[in-house]
């Protein structure tokens, strides 16, 4: 079976004829518990959000702030397996049929096997992942079965990134490239910054691949912020604030799809505002 890359472009693409940036939406898996987190990320692609990232919990999360790193902990005390993370794939990609990424760090796909890996994401209905720490000259075996498997490959360019390095980055990947929009870990922010206009401005000089900014995202301004120059806008920690400030589950889930639906207005009003 082949995985869902056609989707996530087509559902790219949908956005810009609408004249307007995607919504993409990140939660770890297994976060309060694998059934809760599946109806966590669910809810946040049936309250607006285009594409939802699945994050892969893990031990050192290097890109993480303290909010994700504190669901990806309890997460992992509560046991979450790879095969949570796939069973979270298929069950939200059958719920809404919008694409669903892996967002992981390179060494659990490693020990697990890429092959085996890739297969049971497209069996799963996954885009593809988003390989924060997989330098892309190391990336060739990934890239071989992920296109094999219609999955995406999708790196993370950074401010510090010349713009010849950024070419390289984007040359490899598939679905958009992911750009971080300031130096330092995810995290909500009072404000982007003008880093991520400039680098996303130095990334389309390079590549026709959407570009998705991330990190310090976390209210409907900053998205109409980041959508009035940006593919896609990329919201993680605001989202899983929401599930660790909630008084019990239900409440969270509430929360996170209406804040979809918030910063799905967001990157409607950020066009419009040009």
């Amino acid at each position: 079976m082949s995985g869902n890359l056609a989707l996530l472009n087509d559902t790219l693409a949908a956005a810009k004829a609408e004249d307007r940036a995607a919504l993409i939406a990140y939660l770890p898996a297994g976060f309060p518990t694998v059934d809760d987190g599946i109806a966590a990320v669910t809810a946040v692609l049936d309250g607006g959000a285009d594409v939802v990232e699945v994050g892969l919990p893990h031990s050192d999360p290097v890109l993480d702030g303290p909010v994700i790193q504190t669901a990806d902990d309890i997460a992992l005390r509560g046991g979450v397996r790879i095969a949570d993370v796939l069973r979270t794939v298929r069950e939200a990609f059958a719920a809404t049929g919008k694409p669903v990424l892996v967002m992981t760090y390179w060494n659990p796909i490693d020990r697990y096997g890429v092959e085996r890996f890739t297969t049971e994401l497209a069996e799963a209905g996954g885009a593809g992942c988003i390989l924060p720490d997989l330098p892309v000259e190391e990336s060739a075996t990934w890239r071989e079965h992920a296109a094999k498997h219609g999955l995406a490959t999708v790196f993370v360019v950074a401010p510090s990134s010349r713009t010849e390095r950024i070419g390289t980055i984007a040359e490899a990947g598939s679905g958009f490239v992911y750009a971080a929009s300031l130096m330092g870990v995810t995290g909500t922010r009072e404000s982007v910054g003008t880093q991520a206009q400039d680098l996303v401005q130095r990334t389309r000089s390079t590549t026709d691949l959407p570009v998705c900014v991330g990190l310090g995202v976390s209210n409907t301004e900053q998205a109409a912020e980041v959508a009035s120059f940006a593919d896609g806008v990329i919201v993680g920690s605001a989202f899983v604030k929401r599930i660790l400030d909630a008084p019990d589950t239900a409440a969270g889930i509430t929360a996170v799809r209406g804040l979809a639906a918030e910063l799905a207005q967001g990157v409607r009003r950020g066009r419009a505002n040009d």
